[in-house]
């Protein structure tokens, strides 16, 4: 934990934040005592928007074996990841003459 004074958080703020963001607390003091403190933010798990209300995603949610699986599930050719479109046949019909 690093403790500064006022004057010294204001002159090197910067430097103060990207120490907090590497996971260092900063302890900010005026007249000795602890006035304010710099910490890292958590990051938020990730969480599909549709899919929310099912909790956080697996660790393993995007690996090789879960495309494969999704793309069993689907009678896929190929993962998911590696998808190509299928081509599509169109009916010609010749022009009147």
């Amino acid at each position: 934990m690093l403790r500064v004074n006022m004057h010294e958080a204001k002159t090197n703020l910067s430097k103060l934040v990207e120490k907090a963001e590497a996971g260092e607390t900063v302890e900010i003091m005026r007249a000795g005592k602890v006035v304010a403190l710099l910490t890292p933010k958590s990051k938020p798990k990730r969480v599909l928007g549709a899919l929310a209300h099912l909790g956080p995603l697996p660790a393993d949610w995007d690996s090789k074996e879960t495309n494969e699986a999704i793309a069993r599930l689907f009678h896929a050719d190929t993962d998911p990841v590696g998808y190509q479109r299928p081509a599509f046949r169109t009916t010609r019909t010749k022009k009147a003459e």
